[in-house]
């Protein structure tokens, strides 16, 4: 099951953009006012580079943890909650961080799902400032840029030290 997970890393997204729009539309969530095809994807941070990333991050906690824990008394749950779990924390930190910079710079996703033009995303009103016809109105478009990356910015430096920690988790320290 993992191989076939892991395969379906080779498919480019516009493969997938046809069923999930046929998904997304039988669910109504198209131009829906709280951006559910945008929002519920990220929120489970449904792309296979994670569980992977998850899984090679797993890979690297010792067995020896889990045994001490089971001789100290604890049951699978408690060893879930009070070891693994904040084990995790780097990598579910970078997780999160990647997911969010990746959705906050689609521009694919918003194109297809928010049909209405006053609801789209900054990522979108960035190359929507840009008119080629008449000329770019520099201020406009650096002053929409500035905006639309000072969320990721935000938080990038409020999540830096777990971020950090959760990339070089698996390195070797001298």
């Amino acid at each position: 099951m993992f191989a076939v997970l892991i395969s379906t890393l080779f498919l480019p997204q516009v493969v997938l953009n046809v069923p999930q729009y046929v998904l997304y539309n039988q669910f109504g969530w198209i131009d829906s006012k709280y951006y559910l095809p945008l929002i519920v994807p990220t929120i489970f941070a449904s792309d296979t580079y994670f569980v992977f990333m998850l899984i090679q991050f797993m890979r690297n906690i010792s067995k020896e943890m889990e045994e001490a824990a089971k001789i100290d008394g604890c049951n699978t749950v408690q060893i879930l909650i009070r070891i693994i779990c904040p084990m995790l924390k780097p990598a579910m930190v970078s997780c999160a961080l990647f997911q969010f910079m990746w959705s906050s710079n689609d521009f694919m996703g918003p194109l297809l799902y928010v049909k209405t033009p006053s609801r789209y995303p900054a990522s979108i009103f960035v190359k929507l400032s840009m008119d080629a016809d008449t000329g770019f109105d520099w201020n406009r478009v650096l002053a929409v840029s500035l905006i639309s990356i000072i969320p990721s910015l935000v938080v990038f430096f409020l999540s830096q030290n777990s971020f950090v920690e959760g990339i070089t988790a698996g390195s070797v320290k001298g």
